[in-house]
């Protein structure tokens, strides 16, 4: 069964007031997005040993390996941006009062959580991922990864939210002023409610 490029939780325009217009999301859901699927589909035709894999799989087992890289990739990509697409919301940036709460707790505050994320982002050199996490010891915990990494294949913790910092998550919007972007993203668009609901 061939992998496919999920429908967007919203439409191509629903962000644009935002801070993320509708052809950012058609070129990056549409083209980018779609290139992963399109390329992993061709490695899994072509290795009977990934056949029948889920995703989940596929990353785990091609993480770290070096004769895998292609598939690690594109399959670390396609898992990355499935869970991108529902952290973002058009009626994102309002934190619900449970998750607040855990944040507090694990993180010291909200603005100290956003510091973290915003640092984790903007520090990654190149392209890669911002991340929020519920580590195994229960604690929340922000993190990064290079390229198609990702806390699955790290084995860092359950993503609650990802937000992708290569630069065509930003550059039609923003330009190259990446800490924009993230701040925007955390105060606008960030689907905390998603983010809850994976806690």
């Amino acid at each position: 069964m061939a992998f496919e490029l999920p429908n967007l939780p919203y439409s191509q325009n629903a962000l644009a007031a935002q801070g993320m217009c509708q052809e950012t999301l058609e070129l990056h859901h549409g083209k980018h997005h779609q290139a992963y699927v399109t390329a992993l589909n061709g490695f899994v035709e072509k290795d009977p040993a990934l056949q029948g894999k889920s995703l989940d799989e596929i990353v785990k087992l091609s993480h770290g390996k070096a004769d895998m890289a292609g598939v690690f990739n594109n399959a670390g990509q396609h898992w990355n941006h499935i869970l991108f697409w529902q952290c973002m919301s058009p009626s994102g940036g309002g934190i619900p009062g449970k998750l607040e709460a855990k944040i507090t707790s694990d993180l010291g505050s909200v603005a100290a959580f956003k510091d973290a994320f915003k640092a984790a982002g903007v520090s990654q050199f190149g392209s890669g991922w911002a991340w929020l996490v519920l580590g195994s010891d229960g604690k929340l915990k922000v993190t990064k990864t290079p390229n198609g990494s990702n806390p699955l294949a790290t084995g860092e913790g359950k993503v609650l939210l990802g937000c992708d910092v290569w630069e065509h998550s930003y550059y039609l919007d923003f330009r190259n002023r990446r800490p924009d972007y993230l701040t925007n993203w955390l105060d606008k668009l960030a689907n905390y409610d998603f983010a809850a609901a994976q806690l």
